[in-house]
């Protein structure tokens, strides 16, 4: 992607990303980078420049080596492709950073069935190892997940998803005075059975990125997340 950004952004650039994503016959993904935007800015480039410059591949790479050895005492999950995807929530106006989030780790049917594993990073982001290590690690547990079970559609399921991940790439969150911790616990167990996206949506990601894509909110804080909730969860359960 770094050769295809260096390029000037023209309806060659596009036409060359497309092909990238289908092939020439354009009838189905051959490379799993449908989160990049063929058509960022500069700042696009430069981020991906300081990935390079962490040895990104190289850590995803040892990550997934990593997971494959844990992986061989159980079950084989087969050949995947682990492939970073840069998406742009700067400058990029296709792009609304939570639902985007939303769609990378729980639509991902599509991806799985093709053998594909796709980690998220956002060009708004300050990159590190330690990031590019447990991001990997959250992508490649949610495949294995879905490899055995479907995609969900209440919010238990959801938090069910996200526990196997978070126990399986242990972020290490402690429970302990944990803002937000009660009124998420509180509002899980009201709501656990629902389906109702709005709900899920808005558990997951805060009142105020609801409102950012006409959502009703429903009084969730944006600083404490369903994903911290289920990383606590799962530390709680190991503890």
């Amino acid at each position: 992607m770094i050769e295809l950004y260096a390029k000037p952004r023209t309806a060659a650039r596009f036409q060359e990303y497309l092909i990238m994503l289908q092939g020439s016959s354009g009838k189905d993904i051959i490379l799993p980078i449908a989160g990049f935007n063929p058509m960022a800015k500069e700042h696009v480039l430069q981020k991906l420049m300081e990935l390079r410059k962490l040895d990104v591949e190289k850590i995803m790479k040892e990550v997934t080596d990593e997971i494959n050895l844990s992986l061989v005492r159980n079950s084989d999950p087969g050949l995947f492709k682990v492939a970073l995807n840069l998406a742009d929530d700067l400058k990029g106006g296709w792009t609304n950073r939570f639902s985007t989030d939303y769609d990378s780790k729980f639509k991902i049917n599509a991806l799985v069935s093709r053998q594909f594993c796709t980690p998220y990073f956002w060009s708004s982001e300050d990159y590190d190892k330690t990031l590019i290590r447990k991001r990997t690690a959250q992508y490649i547990f949610r495949t294995i997940y879905r490899l055995s079970n479907p995609a969900p559609t209440t919010l238990e399921q959801h938090i069910a998803q996200e526990f196997f991940v978070a126990r399986n790439a242990k972020p290490g969150r402690s429970p302990v005075d944990t803002p937000g911790l009660k009124l998420l616990d509180d509002f899980y167990k009201q709501h656990k059975g629902t389906e109702n996206h709005n709900i899920i949506f808005n558990f997951f990601y805060g009142d105020e990125a609801a409102k950012s894509l006409g959502y009703p909110a429903f009084g969730m804080k944006d600083n404490f997340s369903g994903f911290d909730y289920a990383e606590i969860i799962a530390s709680e359960h190991d503890h």
